[in-house]
């Protein structure tokens, strides 16, 4: 059994070590050549894997004793591994199919062919989308540690490039998203133009330690094991109205007049993340006269004349026909927080991104823009 990485215990680290020492030093281990997961099941039940280069190295492990179970998984393909993880963690064979951008009957070969090498099935198939089943559960953490170990090779590779490079899925809320990060993809570009960028909007946490996103940004330290988070600011919310909607209603005067004015807010059972009941804080029983799940279209309403609204600084520009109402009485503010799994979190690409955005965020709470 050729051997060149070794990620679990039931595989030697010293053989796995040497190997991979080996062909790194001639020069033949690279991220772009196919890689193979060697897989064995442990005397107790366990599975162990390690990854195991396609190509030929010369380091070999001892040879396994015979029988037809253990050479059917002699040699798991990653690729199979990977789409197992992404359907384990989607239960939808379109979602993997769009995540990994491969065809659908292509997630479904690869599924096929790792059931087959491991002889049962790992999933259950379900009206809802695909459930692991208890073989399906006693492989995940250990294809998880596979994914790690490949993503360690990758950022050792990468290390040695003379720049960051590659794809950054960076995910976050759709206010901060389109009325602050986009606007500002152009200096991530001008400071680092061999990384693309991703950038995925959700009303909901993401979580990295599921491989949702490389990067979180997040108002809120997310809770989760495996995360590495990172305060790296803060922002100010205020009060905003349009100059016709002060002209009909009035403009007011104190806190105690705004139980006369109406208000535009978040839909209440449809708020994924508590830290977005932020009018709260400011008005006790505000009467609101329009709901929304998007901060943008809660602004462009306030911008129509309909109503006030509780807005973040960073959505509110020189242009924008919004006029502060009660700036230095009726305010809030949240903090800024960074999240990636722990095995990226040394990643150049990474690094290079979050770097980026704690020298940005920084920059714009002095400037007042935060």
């Amino acid at each position: 059994m050729e051997m060149a990485f070794s990620v679990v215990p039931f595989l030697s680290r010293k053989t796995g070590a040497a190997c991979t020492a080996a062909a790194l030093n001639r020069g033949r281990l690279s991220m772009n050549a196919p890689f193979r997961i060697a897989a064995a099941f442990g005397y107790h039940g366990g599975l162990a894997g390690g990854i195991a280069y396609s190509r030929k190295v010369a380091c070999k492990s001892r040879p396994e004793a015979g029988n037809r179970f253990m050479r059917s998984i002699d040699l798991l393909d990653w690729d199979d591994l990977r789409v197992f993880l992404d359907v384990a963690r989607t239960g939808n064979l379109s979602q993997t199919s769009r995540r990994l951008r491969i065809d659908h009957s292509t997630v479904s070969r690869r599924i096929s062919q790792l059931e087959q090498a491991l002889g049962s099935g790992v999933f259950e198939r379900t009206r809802s989308g695909f459930k692991l089943n208890d073989l399906g559960k006693r492989l995940l953490p250990h294809a998880e540690a596979v994914e790690s170990a490949m993503l360690k090779v990758r950022s050792e590779v990468n290390e040695t490039a003379p720049e960051a490079a590659g794809t950054v899925r960076l995910a976050t809320m759709e206010g901060i998203a389109s009325l602050y990060l986009a606007p500002r993809a152009i200096l991530l570009r001008d400071a680092a133009p061999h990384i693309t960028l991703e950038l995925v909007t959700s009303p909901q946490m993401i979580y990295v330690n599921r491989r949702e996103a490389d990067l979180f940004i997040s108002f809120f330290k997310p809770p989760g094991q495996g995360l590495v988070s990172e305060k790296i600011g803060s922002f100010r919310l205020g009060l905003y109205a349009s100059q016709s909607y002060l002209d009909r209603k009035g403009c007011p005067a104190d806190l105690a007049d705004l139980a006369d004015h109406d208000f535009i807010t978040y839909v209440e059972d449809l708020i994924q993340v508590d830290t977005v009941r932020w009018l709260d804080e400011v008005i006790q029983n505000p009467r609101v006269v329009m709901h929304s799940s998007s901060m943008i279209a809660q602004r462009n309403a306030a911008i129509g004349g309909l109503g006030i609204v509780l807005l973040p600084r960073f959505s509110i520009h020189e242009t924008t026909p919004l006029v502060p109402i009660l700036h230095d009485k009726a305010f809030t503010t949240r903090e800024i927080w960074t999240s990636v799994h722990q095995d990226l979190q040394f990643s150049p690409r990474i690094r290079t991104v979050i770097a980026f955005l704690t020298r940005q965020i920084q920059s714009d709470m002095q400037a007042g823009i935060l």
